[in-house]
């Protein structure tokens, strides 16, 4: 096994490999509610319905994977000429790294997965889709262009959600093109019939899909590898990588096997999970690594997952602070990306927690910081702080500002019990920042008036409110700068 030092040495290589994506797209709808009585109409909870988010899925989710992981992806899916369909080509073409060739055909009904939550709980997940193979022409279009696009491409993927994109013929023929490449072909397969994906380089089956694909049981460590080399034979494949929930994954060739044991962490959804391993592995195989250093990330990738809400995405900063958690001070792992930060508020509010936000330059931080930051944190259950890069403070405050360097702010504000997240905006102003995060409980300091801050008007139109802490008198740093160089 590789160190966890050295896996997170290898994550960099990860940035701008090239994968070749193919397979079923779709919408992943999360429906936020709660629920307060049951309907008189039946005994079924009423969701009082709060916020609604979309994102994409199925074959979508592994590009979006991809792209946190720093790769690029090329894209070749198809979708129905309908609403669903363009929110689909909207999200693609909002993804940085992404070239995508999304086909449409007007009979095919774009696969929309809606889930409802109240709370902690998913209620119900209603499907709406076709579940038909795409036409003849489709699919000679979508194997055209891939065959175009595989001398650029590092690893090709088949996401196959059965749905009709990946049909027998156009999988021969992807297989095919991508081995006369000298190309690695990574399948995350569906059904039972796996001999259609003969002569792929990885699958990646769940414990339950390997189980039925080859009518053997894949309980035990013995059992799996014994399942996992009946399906090498079946499929002419180099290896299988069999997921295995709490019990981590295995990973087993012909001469080999690695049982990968499951990285704890505490289970909040395992939506898209699958998706995640993977992307991790393409990425990591497109980049040079060996095939159980991918695995490995990806075992580290799917935890990480785990421990997010909805169809979640591991970043590529998100393996290597997990590999290097035990090293990482307290300070440094509340400094988090924007992505990061909405992806950690999510899992609070899945809690039930109230969240907080604040933002300013906390130049030379000072009691009047530390009473602001004591305020906030006492009317929210978690409190984010939004931190002005250097050089939105100098264009703010002017030439010598700041007096300390952003990691430096950011380092002694996340050292406050107070404060629970750090993220440094580029912008003059967080409403970027506050979009995204969606805060129940903006605050600001009592110099200002409510209808003078920032986002104020956002967090009270969904349903938030405005703080306005009291300021702790005589303290400043533009009066303690002033005074230093006075001295």
């Amino acid at each position: 096994m590789t160190h966890n030092a050295d896996l997170a040495a290898l994550v960099p290589r990860m940035q701008g490999a090239r994968v070749l994506c193919v397979g079923d797209v779709m919408l992943d709808r999360f429906v936020y509610g709660h629920v307060d009585r049951i309907s008189p109409e039946a005994p079924i909870p009423v969701l009082s319905i709060e916020r609604d988010i979309s994102m994409l899925g199925g074959a979508g989710n592994v590009v979006r994977n991809l792209v946190g992981l720093g790769a690029h992806a090329e894209f070749v899916s198809v979708v129905g000429k309908d609403a669903a369909g363009r929110e689909v080509m909207e999200l693609v073409g909002g993804l940085d790294s992404v070239d995508s060739h999304l086909l449409s055909e007007s009979k095919r009904e774009t696969t929309i997965k809606t889930r409802y939550v109240a709370g902690s709980q998913q209620l119900l997940r209603a499907d709406r889709e076709t579940i038909a193979e795409i036409s003849p022409a489709t699919s000679d279009d979508v194997v055209r262009i891939v065959a175009s696009a595989l001398d650029e491409a590092g690893v090709l993927v088949l996401s196959d959600y059965a749905k009709g994109v990946l049909t027998p013929a156009a999988t021969e023929a992807l297989i095919a093109a991508a081995r006369n490449a000298k190309k690695p072909v990574v399948v995350d397969p569906k059904g039972l019939d796996f001999a259609r994906y003969k002569g792929a380089t990885l699958l990646t089956p769940n414990r339950r899909e390997l189980s039925d694909a080859v009518q053997a049981s894949a309980g035990t460590n013995e059992e799996v590898t014994k399942a996992c080399r009946k399906l090498l034979k079946l499929c002419a494949a180099e290896a299988v990588l069999c997921t295995r929930g709490a019990d981590g994954m295995s990973l087993v060739t012909a001469n080999s096997v690695n049982h990968l044991p499951a990285v704890a962490r505490e289970v909040f959804d395992v939506s898209g999970a699958g998706d995640t391993v993977v992307a991790t592995v393409a990425a990591a195989l497109a980049a040079g690594l060996s095939l159980l250093e991918a695995a490995e990330l990806a075992t580290v990738a799917s935890a990480i997952v785990v421990g997010k809400v909805g169809t979640a995405v591991a970043y590529s900063d998100d393996l290597v602070r997990e590999l290097h958690h035990e090293d990482l001070a307290t300070s440094e792992r509340k400094l988090v990306s924007l992505d990061q930060a909405v992806d950690e508020v999510a899992k609070w509010r899945h809690q039930g927690l109230r969240i907080g936000f604040t933002n300013g330059c906390f130049d030379l931080l000072h009691p009047g910081h530390v009473s602001l930051m004591a305020q906030a944190r006492a009317a929210c259950d978690r409190l984010v702080v939004g931190l002005n890069s250097d050089a939105s403070v100098k264009r703010l405050k002017g030439e010598g500002r700041p007096v300390q360097g952003e990691a430096a702010r950011a380092a002694v504000l996340s050292s406050l019990a107070t404060v629970d997240l750090v993220v440094i905006f580029n912008e003059d102003t967080p409403l970027a920042v506050i979009e995204a995060l969606r805060p129940e409980v903006l605050v600001k300091g009592a110099d200002y008036k409510l209808d003078e801050v920032v986002g104020g008007d956002l967090v009270r139109g969904w349903g938030g409110r405005v703080l306005l802490a009291e300021l702790a008198a005589g303290h400043s740093t533009t009066a303690t700068i002033k005074r230093m160089a006075a001295k």
